[in-house]
């Protein structure tokens, strides 16, 4: 969608595209009560220092997040299928075991930017992370949370055509 378009929409229904890019009641408020953006940055800019996640509110986000390996079917399940085009059917299995390690050591699932990364990345990024205490992952997290929002912020809006000035023959 053109950022003009987010601009005018009415407000449950840009709420429901910008709630696709993070469930956080509070970043798509904030989004919305600051329209209308004068350009695709300034939202982009906004949207990223808004991204300061409560331990409450990231836990809501990944209740609709799927694992990594697997299929979802919340609504954000189409937009994690494309982000996880890398993993195999053969990369699920091994994941199933991975998962169950990381949710038993940290109690949520393991999420992690999965665009523009292979399922052996996502796999030592796990391996790495289960060494981490337990402050530091939820530091991670958050972080990686940023990251999936506003990568689907950037793919949800686009600039504005510029209109270009003809000058009229006399």
């Amino acid at each position: 969608m053109r950022l003009g378009e987010l601009n005018a929409m009415e407000a449950p229904e840009a709420a429901r595209a910008l709630r696709g890019c993070a469930d956080v009641d509070r970043w798509v408020a904030a989004l919305l009560v600051r329209r209308p953006y004068a350009d695709r940055r300034t939202l982009l800019d906004t949207a990223h220092l808004l991204a300061t996640w409560s331990d409450a509110e990231l836990d809501h986000a990944l209740a609709d997040h799927p694992r990594i390996g697997e299929r979802g079917t919340g609504s954000t399940a189409a937009t994690s299928a494309r982000e996880q085009a890398g993993v195999t059917d053969a990369d699920r299995e091994a994941f199933v075991e991975a998962n169950r390690r990381y949710e038993e050591r940290f109690d949520r699932i393991y999420l992690v930017r999965a665009a523009g990364r292979s399922a052996a990345e996502m796999l030592a990024l796990l391996e790495q992370r289960l060494t981490h205490d337990d402050a530091t992952e939820l530091a991670v997290t958050k972080q990686q949370l940023t990251e999936i929002a506003m990568l689907r912020l950037e793919d949800l809006v686009e600039e504005d055509p510029v209109e270009e000035e003809v000058e009229e023959d006399r």
